[in-house]
Parts: structure tokens; sequence; C-alpha cells
């Protein structure tokens, strides 16, 4: 593991209104997932050695010394930049120790990850929810195991996350699926759409927050085409993405409408929550901060 040094990690949100999260912690820099999607690559980041993982030294003091900083406790993210739950982080345990800490000084989590570790630390999880929220997010954009095995070569397979998102939910933990990127011509199916929804309910999940389409900028879009041209050979998907979306940012779905459409139709049959709003609403419930609020 090499060590790279920081001055700060608990640092304040852009736009609090992303899962109700005022910080933001990223204890580690980089990711083995392999992605061929993800929107950490792009060169506005400055990490060219994505694919390496690195932690930042001295994490556990520069997180409790930002904390107790902190004039106001509130729900921390985690995950924005690098999955915390990485293969390191079985031995290095810094991001359960960093939740330790979280739970001490009284702020609360919202984690993103790929992997079901976050299993691993159910019962810190379970202390913080007692008295802060804690939003457990699964990302999940198929549930084929053999087409994630090309789109995240390295991440556990979706089949795994969805039992881990059923563990999760076991233990009273507020937990759902961020179903982003759906990648155009890939995975933007109804039958995709539907079988998520369909499979996250069934595992307990309270939400899932969707975005029907992806991010394409300069750096991730270059690697982004190679690998498209690399895992499905001769079906011409990078030329596709050229013809439609260009040099476009926001790459949006063509049947996105459609598919909005019959995203929110089966997660009302579902009872599964859509909207950031009463997602974080949500979260809040039966914590301290719910009981706070009435005051």
């Amino acid at each position: 593991m090499e060590y790279i040094d920081a001055k700060s990690i608990v640092n304040r949100t852009k736009d609090p209104r992303w899962f109700g999260a005022e910080y933001n912690m990223n204890i580690y820099r980089g990711c083995p997932h392999g992605c061929i999607y993800c929107d950490s690559r792009s060169d506005c980041y400055q990490n060219s050695s994505f694919d390496q993982v690195r932690a930042k030294r001295d994490a556990l003091r520069i997180i409790r010394d930002d904390l107790e900083r902190k004039a106001k406790t509130g729900v921390v993210s985690t995950g924005s930049m690098s999955d915390p739950y990485n293969p390191f982080e079985e031995e290095l345990l810094l991001t359960r120790r960093a939740l330790t800490l979280l739970e001490a000084y009284g702020f609360g989590a919202a984690i993103a990850t790929k992997s079901d570790l976050i299993t691993r630390d159910i019962d810190v999880l379970s202390s913080i929810q007692r008295s802060m929220p804690v939003i457990c997010k699964l990302t999940l954009t198929t549930c084929s195991d053999p087409l994630a095995a090309k789109l995240e070569p390295r991440a556990p397979s979706p089949s795994r996350r969805l039992a881990a998102l059923e563990r999760l939910s076991r233990a009273g933990l507020f937990t759902g699926v961020l179903m982003m990127p759906i990648l155009p011509f890939l995975e933007d199916s109804p039958d995709n759409i539907r079988q998520i929804v369909d499979r996250a309910a069934d595992a307990g999940a309270r939400f899932i927050y969707p975005a029907m389409g992806m991010t394409c900028r300069a750096g991730q879009r270059e690697f982004f085409y190679r690998q498209l041209e690399l895992c499905f050979p001769g079906q011409g998907l990078a030329e596709r993405y050229r013809r439609r979306y260009g040099d476009r940012y926001l790459c949006t779905s063509p049947r996105a409408r459609e598919l909005w459409a019959l995203f929110q139709d089966q997660c009302r049959r579902r009872g599964l929550l859509c909207s950031m709003s009463r997602i974080i609403a949500a979260s809040r419930r039966g914590c301290g901060m719910d009981q706070l609020s009435l005051f």
C-alpha cells in the first residue's frame, strides 16, 4: 500500500441536497474495481494512476482533528471518488475506524459502495443510526453478473451486492440502490430497469436513485471507448457513442423518457422511494435528528 499526504479529509460538500450530506470524506485515492465508465478517471481530477489504490497518511488522526473543529454535526458522505470498501480495507480497517470516529463525535454517515464488505460494519452503522442518519447505497446498474463482469471487471458481482443489501436491510439499516450510470445501448432496456427495481425490492431496499444515462468527459471518454471496443468487439458501440454524443458531458439514454416513466411506476408498485427529498426525509425518521426537528 502506498500512502499519500493530506491536510484535511472531512470537508464541506458543495451540494448538501445529495442525500442530505453536509460533509464529504475520502480516505483512499484511486479504485481497483476497473469500471470502464467511471467518471473519476476524468482529467479534471488529476489522478493518472486511478487503478492504484493509495491511502491517506495518518488518516484517522486527520479525521479526528477535522471532526473536532466542526461547529456543527451532520451527515458525512464517503465513496464519491473511491470505494471506501476496496480490498485493502479488509485488513487496514480505515473506513471502519473512521466510522467509529463519526459515531464518537455525533456525525451520521452516507456510504456509496460496490462492495459487500460493508456488511462487516453493520454493528458500527447500527450504533450511529440510533442518533444520526445512516444511508447505505449499493451501486447496481445491471443484475446480470456476466455483463457486470465486462463493465465492472474487478468489483463484487451484482449477486453479491444484492445479498449485502438484504443483510443490511435485515439489520434495520436504511439501505437502497444507486442505479447509475445506466449505459446507453447496453443497459437502457425496460427489462433491465424493471429487474433492478424488482430485485432491489425483494432484497429489502427502501429506495432507488437513478440516472438514465452517464457522464463522459476528457480522459474518461477515451478510456471508455477503448474498453467498449475490447469488451464488445465488432458491435461498433464506441462509434455509436461518438455519433450520438460527440464531446457532450451528459450522455442521456435515447429512451430516457420511456425508462423514467417505467421506473417510477415500478417503484410505486414495489413501495420504493425514488425522489431525493423523500429519501432524505425517510433516512432521518427514527434517529435523533428526527426528534430534534420537532423542537
